[in-house]
């Protein structure tokens, strides 16, 4: 096959339905694609039928209706295509309402309350804008998959991608109102658009068998660092050895296939880490791709004898993994509302809904920042790697000096532009890429884009593309509404621009966020600094996320409060279970191999003084030994009480906070001790593979 044959061959695209569907039918489904317009049964028969066949004539015996429940993974039943029939034979079927709706067992997925676990009704509901897929495992099994939305029987959102949807409808709808009022009367949609960059870790699947904290808590809670790191910066865009090429390779074939467009591959900084980089695609479809290449990378890692990690920080000391969020707003004429343009017409556009996301990110940093906490990325944000938990946006200096000076009423000139009174006459020509890049700003344009970089490596894109678009959706309201009122137009654009700088610049910060100076000076301006998860959550239960969420129906009350409920637990679940693994590797490895270490020491002391040769090394060996010896096991007994105190408490929140305030800081000071011992450890006594074997033996 050829390369440009692989990409979309198991897609149900749009031009395989054009191929195999009667006009009217093909039709009628893109007007439910592209206008929201129901789908008629009689359509949905033919539909389905078309794909059972083409599915069929690859090879699948099987579909599944795919979902994205709140767990942070993705669901799917797969039912066969084989029916009895009357005469005892079998027939190959699949209906329309096959097609449209499933019932998978809900009572086992995390609900926050949205209903009892007795309670086991859940329906999904096909996503006619994501095209389905064919997906194929190591033994050649195929099953056709459908993307699908998952909700309870009184109709809410049990996943991540029903309220993106919701929230995708809501931005459309408010951005076609500023781009009515501004005279655009052409465009019927305007999508957010994302590219996810999606960063991970490869390791030697022996060496991650023999690491207990790696198989189940996805990061080493122990491990003393390697005599080398990162510091040559000798990894980041270096030469692909030929095993991880091999991995890449064979990555991409499989994402190809499923019209996932991994477009850029390279070494990251951290030894051992990876990134993906697709090309940009409606946000609902991103979404649904980005979850995919995760499953898929940790499955072709393993024909590969490797691993895939997307924890957000599975070593300690190097470089953790993120993932760069991507996002515009583009019309179906296929205008960029973020691209600066080349006519003054377009500048006014453009530094409208410019204005609208400084506004929207000022007024809703606190949940933006609640959409990337999790206990994986709190080890991530802020450790001098990725942004802080402050979020700001990096503009740039010439976009910024322009908003600055049609604050103040100002004269503005572009390079290579002639002075021009803004508001009156014309704005300036504002040039892509007309700044340097800043590698440390949480959300920053990049020319025709923002480039959200506060969510972690494991966590769905969903969240925060939801809280973007939504928190888009409420300014461009506001603008839309003035907009609509207003006599002169340019007039009430340019008062917009002008307000919106004035009254949320705060946010603008276009220096380097790792710096003291910067935390310092946020916190002048009055902007949040969330420094972990068990309080960036709480964002999500304020009056003013609820107001928000429910304005433009995309979450109601009862559903947030679900999400707030379920992503504490899971907190608490995930430290808990980091609490276990290291009780359990301490009892069972690292004092035993200490202590083996502790006797061979002693009988060498012993041998020594018997025959009258000074043994002061084993001597002072031993004595550090035992103090770290006597240390470790009673931060163990610490921990063990930390642990069972935290699971008595039964308040979610107030669980969660007694395993961020008593146990992680117990987990570190028993790491410390560990970590210290293996220093001491000879390698060939050491338990488990040490940082060196995991980041260069690949």
């Amino acid at each position: 096959m050829e390369l440009a044959d692989i990409f979309g061959s198991n897609v149900f695209s749009d031009k395989v339905m054009k191929g195999r569907l009667p006009k009217e039918v093909y039709d009628s489904l893109k007007e439910t694609i592209e206008k929201d317009v129901p789908l008629r049964p009689d359509i949905a028969n033919v539909v389905a039928n078309a794909m059972k066949d083409w599915a069929v004539e690859k090879g699948a015996t099987h579909y599944t209706h795919w979902f994205q429940p709140l767990t942070g993974i993705t669901g799917e039943k797969h039912d066969s295509f084989l029916s009895p029939a009357a005469d005892g034979s079998g027939i190959v079927e699949f209906s329309g309402k096959q097609l449209i709706q499933g019932e998978p067992d809900a009572s086992s997925f995390p609900s926050g309350g949205l209903r009892t676990t007795f309670e086991a009704r859940g329906y999904t509901a096909w996503d006619c804008t994501s095209p389905a897929f064919l997906k194929e495992d190591e033994s050649g099994n195929v099953t056709l998959t459908i993307p699908t939305a998952f909700y309870s029987y009184y109709g809410e959102a049990l996943d991540k991608k029903t309220p993106l949807l919701r929230s995708m409808k809501a931005v459309s709808k408010q951005a076609l109102r500023v781009l009515k009022a501004l005279g655009n009367v052409t465009a019927a949609r305007v999508m957010s658009t994302v590219g996810p960059e999606q960063e991970y870790f490869l390791v030697d699947r022996k060496f991650y068998l023999e690491r207990l904290d790696l198989m189940l808590a996805g990061r080493t809670i122990f491990g003393a660092p390697a005599p080398k790191g990162q510091e040559l910066e000798d990894q980041y865009f270096g030469c692909i050895k030929d095993r991880v090429s091999a991995y890449m390779h064979d990555l991409n074939a499989e994402l190809w296939k499923m019209g996932i467009t991994s477009k850029t591959q390279h070494n990251e900084v951290a030894p051992t880490q990876y990134e993906m980089a697709p090309l940009y695609d409606t946000t609902n479809i991103a979404g649904d791709h980005n979850q995919l290449a995760m499953e898929t990378m940790q499955k072709v890692a393993l024909r590969h004898d490797l691993v895939c990690l997307l924890h957000e920080k599975p070593y300690a000391g190097i470089n953790g993994s993120g993932k760069h969020n991507n996002w515009s707003l583009s019309t179906d004429e296929g205008v960029n509302l973020l691209d600066p343009g080349h006519t003054p017409g377009e500048n006014v556009q453009f530094l409208l809904f410019l204005s609208a996301l400084i506004k929207a990110v000022d007024t809703h940093a606190d949940i933006l920042r609640a959409t990337c906490a999790s206990a994986g990325n709190d080890h991530r944000l802020g450790a001098n790697e990725a942004p802080p938990a402050i979020v700001s946006i990096f503009m740039g200096k010439e976009v910024t000096e322009i908003l600055e000076k049609l604050s103040k009423g100002e004269k503005v000139a572009a390079k290579g532009a002639q002075y021009m009174k803004v508001g009156v006459d014309t704005l300036p020509e504002i040039p892509k890429d007309n700044t340097d890049r800043n590698r440390t700003s949480p959300f920053a344009f990049t020319g025709n884009k923002f480039e959200f970089r506060m969510v972690g490596s494991a966590q769905s894109i969903a969240g925060a593309n939801v809280t973007l678009n939504t928190i888009a959706a409420e300014a461009l309201d506001e603008i839309a509404t003035r907009l609509e009122k207003a006599r002169d137009k340019n007039a009430e654009a340019a008062a917009v621009i002008r307000e919106i700088y004035q009254k949320h610049s705060r946010v603008i910060f276009n220096g380097n966020n790792y710096s003291e100076e910067w935390v310092r000076e946020a916190e002048k301006r009055g902007l949040p600094n969330v420094r972990n998860s068990v309080d960036a959550l709480k964002a999500f239960v304020t009056d003013k996320a609820v107001n928000l969420f429910e304005k433009y129906e995309v979450l109601s009350r009862k559903e947030l409060h679900s999400r707030y409920e379920i992503y504490i637990d899971t907190y608490s679940k995930q430290i808990h279970i980091e609490a276990l693994v290291a009780i359990d590797m301490v009892r069972k490895q690292f004092l035993p191999a200490a202590m083996e270490y502790g006797t061979f020491l002693a009988d060498s002391l012993s041998s020594f003084q018997s025959v009258s040769i000074g043994a002061s090394v084993q001597e002072d060996l031993l004595k550090k030994l035992g103090a770290l010896l006597s240390s470790s096991y009673k931060n163990l007994a610490r921990l063990e009480t930390a642990v069972a105190k935290a699971q008595g408490v039964s308040d979610c929140v107030r669980q969660a906070e007694a395993y961020r305030d008593r146990v992680i800081p117990v987990i570190q000071s028993l790491r410390g001790d560990i970590d210290a011992i293996e220093t001491l450890v000879p390698g060939d006594m050491w338990p488990v593979p040490t940082y060196a074997d995991l980041l260069f033996k690949l």
